[in-house]
């Protein structure tokens, strides 16, 4: 850098003349200061009523979730109100009358519409007799010694499992399978 630029660079007298060289029109700059003023309010203002809007939707929203939530079960409670009067109907023949047989068929009709409500709102029971003990599926009540199925195999189920849309809603209650033990003097 040459001396007269070093002069120049840092000479305050420069930048004087410079700043008065140039004239400042203090109207104009205060006229656009008032306008990013009046930007700057109304941006406020409108970000205080996006976040009230919001605030009102967030509560809105939850309300209307709760209020779901809470009558969530209303139509299935609907479907099962004809079972319990079949089941206040069948008690009362059952008092009246002494019919064995007419009392099973009743029952078995109520069981049948019942299944058919349940199924309607994907409740499904899984087999489980049989079949290889799954933690995902069973709970496993004991275990037995068993020589004609393999271990770890579903002799009995105490207890039926159910799925409500591909999901397990409630594990079965089964008897597991298992080697039979071997006494130690055949071993």
């Amino acid at each position: 850098m040459t001396e007269a630029e070093k002069t120049s660079a840092t000479s305050p007298e420069m930048e004087n003349q410079t700043e008065t060289q140039v004239p400042i029109d203090t109207t104009a700059l205060q006229t656009r200061l008032d306008e990013a003023q009046k930007a700057l309010d109304g941006c406020r203002d409108l970000l205080l009523r996006k976040a009230a809007e919001f605030e009102n939707y967030k509560r809105r929203s939850e309300t209307e979730f709760a209020a779901i939530i809470k009558n969530a079960n209303e139509y299935l409670l609907m479907s099962l109100l004809p079972v319990v009067d079949d089941f206040v109907r069948s008690n009362k023949s059952a008092r009246e009358s002494r019919d064995v047989e007419a009392i099973t068929a009743g029952v078995e009709m109520i069981y049948s519409k019942m299944v058919k409500i349940l199924e309607k709102q994907g409740l499904v029971p899984f087999e489980s007799l049989g079949k290889p003990f799954d933690v995902e599926y069973h709970d496993a009540l004991m275990q037995i010694p068993r020589e004609d199925v393999p271990p770890s195999t579903v002799v009995e189920e105490v207890e039926r499992g159910y799925m409500c849309n591909d999901k397990v809603l409630r594990h079965a209650k089964v008897v597991v399978s298992m080697t039979p033990e071997v006494p130690l003097g055949e071993a």
